[in-house]
């Protein structure tokens, strides 16, 4: 059965479910913007508990990857995606998930060949990119500054 390109656009059209745009759109606001508020509850808790002020981001970057990984390890992170969608991939608690669910997954492979390898398989190309960037941005502010 030979399709064009237009039949197969109607043919996966009407074999698709709709997207519930409202319902996807108000769990990302609030998903979301509940892990910046628990954000921001921790930087002003550190902040009373007299953490110094240029340390609070860095602690609550790190609390915040916590609570990623370990409700990622604990199989409740996917439960939040489901609910919130990209709500739950911009913040860092995402990035920390990306990083921990491969690791889970090829665990029965081995240390090295399974999580050691796998930990990077989403991870890898965000630092890649991540450092090149960095590198690019201090060249070009260095011969600026010249």
């Amino acid at each position: 059965m030979q399709l064009t390109k237009r039949q197969y656009a109607a043919y996966v059209k009407t074999m698709s479910p709709n997207s519930p745009l409202g319902r996807d759109l108000l769990g990302a606001f609030c998903i979301g913007g509940l892990i910046c508020t628990l954000g921001q509850v921790i930087m002003n808790r550190l902040t009373a508990w007299g953490v110094p002020e240029d340390q609070v981001g860095t602690a609550t970057s790190i609390l915040l990857v916590f609570f990623g990984a370990a409700l990622t390890a604990l199989s409740l992170y996917d439960n939040l995606a489901q609910l919130g969608g990209a709500g739950t991939l911009v913040p860092i608690t995402g990035f920390s998930n990306a990083v921990v669910s491969p690791a889970m997954e090829f665990k029965s492979e081995g240390l090295v060949t399974g999580t050691a390898v796998k930990i990077f398989a989403i991870a890898g190309p965000v630092l890649v990119f991540g450092v090149g960037a960095s590198v690019v941005y201090g060249l070009v502010y260095w011969l600026l500054t010249l």
